[in-house]
């Protein structure tokens, strides 16, 4: 059974997460979507995952986030931030699962996030990364994407034409347009975070996970496709071999021919092997699981 509930008001915009509850000291899973910080919804999770973790007793808290550029690019942070002191404080008004005991999922964006979450103080028992990226300044991102260079060119006017003056944090397709341009024009890091690569490169190094890998990060396992079209491979090979440089109890999960967003494949027996893999991880750093 799903219940949703508003985990932070921020003026007249309310941010939702769905509860799955699993029972009492119950471990968490808190699911971060994708979508380049632009769109998406906590919607975009599919039943069957939602349903494979739940069945192995993990209670799930899926989110929504404040979306950009309309929301500035550290109060999306905080908002992630805030949605972990929800469950660790608010949320045990209605449930007594394990507050201490939570785990950060995330895929692309989401991934970013729940990378970044590992050196934020929050301390998640692990950390889960489907095609994230751990570098946000790497060339990758700076440079006009090859492959979204092929498409049709989007001019900043189109771009702009489903960007709002108001906060939002559910984001249709209409809005991968303004994604587009900032990919064929290499400008994602001027247009969401507000701040110059080279200018305010310090400032942005803060919320560049691979600097701030240390042995203190979690555990974290990380699946990428090697034919990713939107985030390269490379950005989990690279965090991969950081934190093991740092010590720290990681795993590579390579899906061999898959491009991003592999997991929605799930009857895919390539697929469902990777989640058994997730799983045993889990288990393996999380306590009554």
């Amino acid at each position: 059974m799903k219940e949703t509930r508003v985990y932070k008001q921020v003026g007249h915009c309310s941010i939702n997460a769905d509860i799955y509850y699993q029972g009492p000291d119950s471990p968490i899973i808190l699911y971060i979507h994708g979508g380049a910080l632009i769109f998406g919804t906590r919607e975009w999770l599919p039943l069957e995952q939602i349903e494979f973790f739940t069945r192995a007793g993990f209670s799930m808290v899926n989110i929504d986030y404040r979306l950009a550029p309309e929301t500035g690019f550290e109060c999306i942070i905080e908002d992630i931030r805030d949605a972990v002191d929800w469950i660790r404080t608010k949320s045990t008004a209605w449930y007594d699962f394990d507050v201490e005991n939570i785990a950060i999922m995330g895929s692309s964006a989401g991934g970013y996030l729940s990378l970044l979450a590992g050196a934020m103080g929050i301390t998640p028992k692990a950390i889960v990364s489907f095609y994230g990226y751990g570098d946000i300044l790497g060339e990758w991102y700076a440079q006009p994407s090859e492959y979204y260079c092929k498409k049709p060119m989007i001019n900043r006017e189109s771009a702009l034409k489903h960007i709002g003056d108001k906060e939002i944090t559910t984001g249709n397709w209409d809005r991968f347009d303004f994604y587009l341009y900032c990919r064929q024009q290499g400008v994602w890091i001027q247009e969401i975070t507000r701040m110059d690569r080279t200018n305010d490169f310090s400032r942005l190094m803060e919320f560049n996970p691979i600097h701030h890998v240390t042995t203190d990060y979690p555990p974290t396992i990380l699946l990428h496709g090697d034919q990713d079209t939107d985030v390269p491979y490379e950005q989990s090979l690279l965090m991969y071999e950081k934190l093991k440089e740092k010590g720290v109890d990681t795993k590579l999960i390579t899906m061999e021919g898959a491009d991003h967003v592999f997991d929605h494949q799930f009857e895919d027996p390539t697929v469902q092997r990777a989640f058994n893999e997730i799983l045993e991880f889990l288990k393996t750093y999380m306590v009554n699981t």
